[in-house]
């Protein structure tokens, strides 16, 4: 599908949504794309993905109203609040600070307002994209490594694979949970006396005074990892194999982007260059008949993460976001949506 047949196609009865909310009529300051078109990795199979940003009303900012996004599933369409957007920039968050990275072309919609932000898109980078992007790229290698070890490992190694993300995991704990006592919580395997299972993983846990929402999450995070496997327990099929591709293309694509904000400063979406590596990826070049991926494709992967490491130590973008500038931009669009 070209640029204008999407434009066209959001201009239809479809997408009146956009034109018909309450938080969305009149109050979208950029409308972009999302997924495999904004990357320019799509397929004739690819849906189309919309992304965008909506101001604030004024009773969402001075009374009682609240507007975080809206989210139109029949059309794949994700509109944030401008201010829920911001509080995701300024975490650098993939799945976000790409929609300021677009093609000129790629943004349907776009007012000064919206033009400012994306003009001024580099006050939100800073050395946070390690951590979100790492995290995003951590899940997709985990997935590639999680069916590989499901196919060819016994029950009691792929025991052990799934610990070790889970290990991963806790280590991560300390900066996610405020409470979390680094030690208070060990992992390991040991035999099972279950009928299903040869190895089991355990847990050795001791905390005093924890609070309890925040066990909830930590436990789930751990039982996440699980359910997340045991789904790729029912790939059989060519298709399975095609949504392994996928994701091994979108590990590459995550580093790339992150190592253009470290070293370019900058956040490019559309990966014009990337292109042919990407495709070769999406489409199996580096997966062997077995299923598993050739030795290039995980040296591919150690190259970008030492290049990573590097890039890290020697950006020169700070920290932490210019947080003076970003609140002065937030407080300029704020005072201009209520007075309208």
């Amino acid at each position: 599908m070209t640029t204008d047949q999407i434009r066209e196609m959001i201009a239809g009865d479809k997408y009146n949504f956009l034109r018909e909310n309450i938080h969305l009529n009149g109050r979208i300051i950029f409308l972009t794309l999302g997924g495999s078109y904004s990357y320019g990795t799509n397929v004739e199979t690819s849906d189309v993905d919309v992304r965008g940003c909506a101001l604030n009303s004024r009773s969402d900012l001075l009374g009682l109203t609240n507007f975080e996004q809206v989210v139109n599933t029949e059309t794949d369409t994700t509109v944030y609040s401008f201010n829920k957007l911001i509080s995701l920039l300024l975490s650098c968050n993939p799945n976000t600070i790409e929609m300021l990275g677009c093609k000129p072309e790629h943004y349907f919609l776009i007012t000064d307002i919206g033009r400012e932000m994306v003009d001024n898109r580099k006050m939100f980078l800073s050395r946070r994209a390690v951590h979100s992007f790492g995290g995003y790229a951590n899940q997709q290698l985990r997935r590639l490594e999680n069916a590989i070890a499901r196919d060819k490992l016994s029950q009691g190694r792929k025991e052990e694979h799934i610990l070790k993300s889970m290990q991963s995991a806790v280590k991560s704990f300390e900066g996610r949970y405020t409470s979390f006592k680094n030690g208070s919580m060990i992992l390991y395997t040991a035999d099972s006396d279950r009928d299903d299972l040869d190895k089991e993983i355990f847990a050795d846990i001791h905390i005093d005074k924890y609070p309890v929402r925040e066990f909830n999450s930590v436990m789930n995070d751990l039982t996440n990892i699980i359910g997340t496997y045991e789904k790729l327990n029912h790939r059989n099929h060519k298709k399975d194999d095609n949504h392994l591709n996928k994701h091994a293309m979108h590990l590459i694509r995550l580093y790339l982007m992150c190592l253009d904000i470290l070293e370019k400063e900058d956040i490019i979406t559309y990966r014009e260059e990337d292109h042919d590596l990407l495709m070769g990826i999406r489409a199996g070049e580096y997966q062997k008949e077995d299923g598993t991926y050739l030795p290039e494709f995980f040296e591919m992967v150690n190259d970008l993460e030492k290049r990573l490491a590097y890039a890290k130590e020697n950006t020169s973008l700070p920290s932490n976001p210019n947080m003076k500038k970003v609140e002065e931009f937030v407080m300029s669009v704020n005072r201009r949506a209520i007075d309208e």
